[in-house]
């Protein structure tokens, strides 16, 4: 019997803009390889200009587990995305396969690499009983309340902060159990010899030119019709995770009229330079990823490609 633990799993990291879809196709076409999405965005159907999603054209020459999965009026977390690719990589690895998991949404791959708390989801009824408590006896009260039964968390809580005293008494009164325990408790651990890759420019400014020229292609090829779309569903709205994705907020306020076109354009591409801000923040104090600069783009496929044989010549099950 196959032990799948034992077989590696592939990650490719990397910012907004960087040549991960392309370097992750270029892979699929030199190994046995199956792709996993690991993109907060992409998960979502009807917004495929704004993430710039793979064509159908490209998903059907290199199909992608985790995109188009849920509605935008639905909600994914990072323990759903857990779930889900834990899942994929086990059946990857029954078929014969390598799992390669491609994206930027780094709190994803911490989470499958780290484990996450087993929280309970927000139950919007208990919080509002909360919320109506805290109006009638005041926060301290209720972070007196949360000394009783969590004192670790009440010990980190200013006794004002509302929002994580109201979270920390709804994840008491659902589960019985204190939040600072169930923080402790992260899940199943990792046990995949896993080799990670990350796509850092060393410029950043040319990563700053590649997001500029893609969000012009991205108006070019229809990204406000999209978006006047989505918002004449009527199901959706601009605080809903998926209207948050970079680029659809922005537009979203300029089709309400909240600003014109030329400052909703350079919103839009800060806003996503931002994205990338956060996401080389996370990479560059990232533990086991092997940094690539993917200025050099002509060499890049073969450099990684070439890189990876060498590992994947220890498992002769997929070769």
């Amino acid at each position: 019997m196959l032990k799948t633990e034992s077989l590696p799993v592939l990650m490719l990291m990397g910012p907004t803009a960087s040549g991960k879809t392309q370097l992750a196709m270029d892979l699929y076409d030199s190994f046995p390889i199956e792709i996993i999405s690991v993109d907060s965005a992409l998960i979502y159907q009807g917004m495929d200009i704004g993430t710039a999603k793979p064509t159908s054209a490209e998903q059907a020459a290199y199909p992608h587990h985790l995109i188009d999965i849920l509605s935008p009026s639905e909600t994914y977390s990072a323990a759903e995305f857990v779930t889900d690719a834990r899942k994929l990589i086990k059946d990857t690895h029954h078929k014969g396969k390598i799992p390669l998991l491609v994206g930027g949404t780094m709190l994803y791959f911490k989470a499958l690499l780290e484990g996450l708390s087993p929280l309970p989801k927000a139950d919007e009824h208990l919080r509002a009983q909360i919320l109506e408590k805290a109006l009638e006896q005041g926060w301290p009260a209720l972070h007196g309340f949360l000394k009783q039964v969590d004192p670790k968390t009440a010990q980190r809580l200013h006794e004002n902060d509302g929002q994580r005293i109201s979270r920390a008494l709804e994840v008491y009164y659902l589960t019985d159990k204190p939040l600072s325990l169930l923080q402790e408790e992260k899940g199943p651990c990792w046990d995949y010899p896993t080799l990670q890759f990350a796509l850092l420019p060393e410029d950043r400014g040319w990563l700053h030119e590649r997001i500029a020229r893609r969000f012009e292609l991205m108006l070019e090829q229809g990204f406000i019709a999209e978006v006047e779309s989505l918002m004449r569903r009527g199901d959706l709205s601009i605080d809903m995770p998926s209207m948050r994705s970079v680029g659809y907020r922005q537009a979203w306020e300029y089709l309400e009229g909240k600003c014109d076109k030329e400052t909703f354009i350079f919103k839009g591409i800060a806003a996503t330079r931002q994205l990338a801000k956060r996401q080389i923040t996370w990479l560059r104090s990232w533990q086991g990823a092997r940094l690539i600069d993917c200025q050099r783009s002509q060499s890049l496929s073969q450099r990684v490609i070439l890189d990876l044989r060498s590992q994947i010549e220890k498992y002769p099950i997929f070769m």
